[in-house]
């Protein structure tokens, strides 16, 4: 299957694709009953109705405003050619400001500071109901074990296993509506939680009420989750699929706090999701809520590697290997992000011992990419007359709600929350150094007009006296327009080392903001001799440019426009084709100059980022058995202060002065 082709079968609304969506983007917010209003109970005093029903009416509003209203009716509207997620919001923008490219970086960063913890509280909370079976249990070892057979697993893809995620999705929130309406038939009263104004007494007369939305707000994390997976699923499946998931998520919520309002004595200690389960039925549920907390951390893992490999490809990231270990259109896998993610969650399991004590720092960090998303859609929406109002109305609201969110998980900093920003302050240096100190680097790139090399190329071409270099030259250019060149390449071609070759091609890669863009343009500057190819490239797209030159090169001999007839005639003599040469410039700073001071440090944490990620030659694809790296110095204009003197008159020996 192309890149380039959709997931026709996905973005159909049909029942496989609907329970398939389940799979894919419920994961995460399918999993917060686990522990959302444990979390809830556990920041209370005590267990009373207000708590409660007071909890649970903040829990359906929050998942009505910030899920169903602001990601499933606005927010995938913001569609990128069926994408989306914080970079596909990004690459829509026509304007990318200083401060757009900050809260992009921001965003995605807490982004992936999130697919830390959540695999982490998801399994260990699932695995922690097996006390209630098994009460001598180690949970630790056990959390550790399944994280390490879940990471070692990635290379190989979801193919095979995936297509049982949706199934086991579609089971575990039947399971959650049916365990919920049996708790509510035996205390209907409950159902008077979906008056906000519980929500409302809860923040006004609760102590410490505004505190509690910290535990609340963990029941939204995986809002975000439905825009990064638009493009497995589309937009229509995940609007259709959320009115099945909300219900079972409401039901279940008040068929939990039916159980607490019944046990208030048990509920201090038992985990009200597995409260509401028959003794009979806690070993299935356990297994299933294993399951499905496995499959939650997957849909987490596999977002993680799509928004790096994003970020890759919009200069976010440093450039890592991208694997692409299935047909399923989308996955990708990076062995880098994977082995560091399994070290991060194990990390995580051990250092806080408990999903209590990681609830603390788990909603921070997805708190904080909400509202960067939230601020790319104040640019995103439309601001022409009443639709203007509209959308200060929606950034109002939305921010309003999110920093009051943000406000009651700061209380958690102290508590495990400061774990998650210095992940994600991990994550924005690397972002932040790579992006700005590629920035540098090409501010200092000098480009002149191709058209008056025209004559030098066509002698260089000709003169007997200079060996071939080899038949054909393939030069890589940053070079946009169709008659600039980089000054350094002419440079490499005439001055270092003059090099002659039977025709020299430039290649330059157009990174676009389509998610799927895929073509190529040929400009014959000097037919057969100077040649010009521009790849147009999606962000979504693999940068194989060895591949893609091929191909281009097949469609040009099948034209007739290039001919790969050697120019040796003893290679001609045995039918053997000419060869190529890839030159690939290094630019690096010369200790004879000096940077600004802040631009020294950002270009000093780009080269230790750098040092990170595959050079130029592995990351466009390229053969190294048939690439030259070559080093250029990166000159940077510097005032003269003062030259050195010399004795200009020279003494002969013997005849002192």
């Amino acid at each position: 299957m192309s890149q380039s082709q959709s997931h026709t079968g996905l973005h159909k609304i049909t029942l496989a694709g609907l329970i398939v969506t389940l799979g894919i983007v419920y994961g995460d917010i399918g999993t917060s009953p686990l522990y959302v209003l444990k979390a809830i109970l556990a920041g209370g005093n005590g267990i009373n109705e207000l708590l409660v029903l007071g909890g649970i009416s903040c829990i359906f509003w929050t998942l009505t405003l910030q899920t169903t209203i602001k990601y499933v009716l606005i927010t995938l509207r913001a569609d990128n050619h069926g994408e989306g997620g914080i970079f596909a919001l990004f690459a829509l923008l026509k304007k990318k400001t200083p401060f757009i490219v900050l809260i992009t970086m921001i965003g995605g960063s807490a982004l992936l500071a999130d697919g830390v913890i959540t695999p982490a509280i998801t399994v260990t909370t699932a695995i922690e109901g097996l006390r209630m079976v098994y009460p001598s249990i180690s949970v630790i070892p056990v959390v550790l074990l399944i994280l390490a057979l879940l990471f070692a697993f990635q290379r190989f893809g979801t193919n095979v296993i995936g297509r049982f995620f949706g199934p086991v999705m579609l089971l575990w929130f039947l399971m959650l509506g049916i365990l919920g309406a049996i708790q509510i038939s035996t205390l209907p009263h409950v159902l008077v939680a979906l008056n906000p104004m519980y929500a409302i007494k809860l923040l006004i007369e609760y102590p410490s009420g505004i505190l509690l939305l910290g535990a609340v707000f963990l029941a939204t994390t995986g809002a975000e989750a439905l825009y990064s997976d638009m493009g497995h699923c589309g937009i229509k499946n995940i609007r259709i699929s959320w009115v099945f998931v909300k219900s079972m998520l409401v039901i279940t919520y008040l068929g939990q706090g039916a159980w607490a309002l019944s046990h208030p004595d048990l509920a201090q200690t038992v985990n009200p999701f597995f409260g509401v389960m028959p003794t009979w039925f806690l070993l299935p549920g356990i297994i299933l809520a294993t399951a499905a907390a496995v499959i939650a951390s997957q849909a987490l893992i596999t977002g993680s590697f799509t928004l790096v490999s994003e970020a890759i490809s919009l200069n976010f990231w440093p450039k890592f290997k991208i694997s692409y270990p299935s047909i399923i259109k989308g996955q990708v896998y990076i062995s880098i992000i994977n082995w560091f993610l399994w070290i991060a969650c194990s990390f995580v399991v051990i250092f806080f011992g408990s999903s209590e004590k990681m609830e603390a720092a788990y909603g921070l960090s997805i708190t904080i990419t909400m509202i960067m998303t939230t601020l790319l859609l104040s640019y995103w929406l439309p601001s022409n007359g009443w639709k203007n109002l509209f959308r200060i109305a929606v950034v109002t609201l939305f921010l309003t709600i999110e920093s009051v969110f943000l406000i009651s998980n700061l209380n958690k900093f102290m508590h495990g929350g400061w774990f998650s920003i210095l992940l994600a302050l991990f994550f924005f240096t690397i972002m932040y150094g790579w992006f700005y100190g590629r920035r540098i680097k090409n501010s200092y790139i000098t480009f002149t007009d191709l058209g008056q090399y025209l004559n030098q190329f066509r002698d260089l071409k000709n003169d007997t006296s200079i060996p071939y270099l080899s038949a054909n030259l393939v030069y890589i250019t940053k070079a946009d327009m169709p008659m600039e060149i980089e000054s350094k390449i002419m440079y490499s071609i005439f001055q270092k080392n003059p090099k002659r070759a039977n025709t020299y091609f430039l290649l330059h890669v157009d990174n676009d903001d389509s998610p799927n863009t895929f073509q190529y343009k040929v400009n014959q500057i000097i037919p057969g001799t100077l040649i010009k190819i521009d790849f147009k490239l999606g962000f979504k797209i693999e940068r194989k440019i060895n591949l893609y030159f091929r191909q281009v090169i097949e469609d040009l001999v099948a034209s007739g426009e290039f001919s790969l007839e050697s120019p040796f005639d003893s290679m001609r003599k045995y039918n053997i084709n000419s060869n190529f040469l890839f030159i690939n410039l290094d630019r690096v700073l010369t200790v004879d100059y000096k940077l600004p001071a802040k631009e020294g440090f950002i270009m000093n944490l780009h080269n230790i980022i750098k040092n990170l990620g595959n050079n130029d030659i592995k990351a466009l694809g390229l053969d190294s058995s048939s690439t030259i790296e070559e080093k250029i110095p990166i000159l940077i204009p510097q005032p003269v202060t003062h030259r050195i003197q010399g004795n200009l008159r020279s003494t002969p020996p013997g005849h002192d002065q």
